[in-house]
């Protein structure tokens, strides 16, 4: 009897939705790099044509010194992901087929004038409520220690980051940039994971794949599905997790072949945040990340919130936890901060509150400070998750890390 299922979904780096969220985090990137103080707001549109891609550009930047080449950086990231052939999807190193257009002003004064002060007083760029969320369900698989975090979820994003680099890598030299992954968990009767029940994977193929089956499309897709299952699926998720009945889908409707990308689908940014944070198991405040600096509390309090939610976790004060925090535009201190533990925890949620709250400082110039937001990160957070990795994979994020100091204060 199957028990309690729950599933979680992710994409890669050449989905059209996640090469928005590239570009838009270059962009982001180049403008820190000139002024560790900018303000932007930058979404991105791509769109493959038959006869000519498109990304446009759109948003506001206020920075001191010279403004990026905002085509170069588009340019430059989208052919990064792999978009480098209109055959594929986009050939965005070639300005005859692949026009980028840029519609960037400056940022609202009335919004600056909120936001624009020394960094502690730093009023929040806009009102909203933000979620963070961990738990303890991938620790006690050695490969997924130190997240803490939903497993389908993380299972999810790992595989979709093993698509990208088995493409780069030169493992599958068929596979192409655009793919998804999808896992469900199944639970036991005591709400403890059981076994990984069912894979999902979309990966998009070279349109000649076939002939090397002498056109056979059935033949493909069952090399295909051999191909995943050894270098990506049983790669990536623990034996233990693996029983030998879990059911595999590659490319479920037959075939997933060339062009693909923002040729088969238009992409935006901010259109996965799901993908971006705990795949539905926690919850989510609506405002998405890429493409904004950190004086943006969409992103940053995000950020803060997880590392908040991570540390009570790894202290040992609950086994689920998920904090929320509101802001009003221009004012820093939140308006509100709730923790929530699901029952999992010996002490009330006052008083876990109470000591979040005297731990960790969440006005958004105290987490810029306290996570070092104010550089050029953000390019390696647009895909394969925002929470839940550990160093070593595509990079260190400063809200994953565990202090010492904070767990101490936590319990103490």
């Amino acid at each position: 009897m199957t028990g309690d299922l729950f599933s979680s979904e992710s994409v890669t780096r050449g989905h059209p939705d996640k090469l928005c969220d590239t570009i838009s985090d270059a962009i982001v990137d180049a403008c820190l790099a000139v002024d560790a103080n900018a303000r932007v707001a930058v979404e991105t549109c791509v769109k493959g044509k038959e006869e000519l891609g498109l990304i446009v550009l759109a948003g506001e930047v206020s920075l001191s010194g010279a403004a990026p080449d905002y085509e170069a950086v588009a340019r430059e990231a989208a052919a990064g992901v792999g978009y480098t052939s209109h055959a594929i999807g986009m050939d965005a190193t070639s300005d005859t087929l692949t026009e980028v257009q840029v519609h960037i002003t400056t940022q609202s004064s009335y919004i600056a004038q909120g936001v624009n002060k020394d960094l502690l007083s730093q009023g929040a760029g806009d009102q909203g409520l933000m979620f963070g969320y961990a738990c303890t369900e991938t620790e006690d698989f050695s490969v997924l220690k130190g997240r803490y975090f939903p497993l389908a979820a993380a299972l999810s994003q790992r595989l979709t980051r093993r698509l990208t680099a088995v493409r780069e890598q030169g493992i599958l030299p068929w596979a192409r940039p655009d793919g998804k992954s999808q896992v469900t968990v199944e639970y036991d009767e005591d709400g403890n994971v059981s076994r990984v029940h069912t894979v999902i994977i979309a990966i998009q193929h070279d349109k000649d794949l076939k002939d090397n089956f002498n056109g056979s499309e059935s033949e493909e897709l069952a090399y295909v599905n051999q191909q995943v299952r050894e270098h990506v699926v049983e790669h990536v998720i623990p034996a233990e997790l693996r029983k030998d009945d879990y059911s595999l889908v590659v490319n479920g409707t037959g075939r997933f072949a060339d062009p693909g990308g923002p040729y088969a689908d238009a992409g935006l940014t901010g259109r996965k945040i799901i993908v971006d944070t705990y795949g539905g198991m926690g919850r989510h405040g609506g405002g998405a990340f890429s493409g904004k600096d950190p004086s943006k509390v969409d992103r940053s309090a995000a950020y803060a919130s997880r590392w908040a939610a991570k540390h009570v976790v790894a202290a040992g004060l609950a086994s689920r936890c998920e904090i929320q925090l509101a802001y009003v535009i221009g004012i820093a201190e939140p308006v509100s901060v709730r923790v929530e533990t699901f029952g999992t925890s010996d002490l009330s949620e006052r008083d876990l509150a109470s000591k979040v709250k005297s731990t960790f400082d969440f006005r958004p110039g105290a987490i810029a400070r306290d996570l070092d937001l104010l550089k050029p990160i953000y390019s390696v957070t647009a895909s394969g998750g925002h929470f839940g990795r550990v160093p070593g994979e595509d990079g260190t994020f400063p809200w994953e890390q565990i202090d010492q100091e904070r767990i101490h204060s936590l319990q103490n």
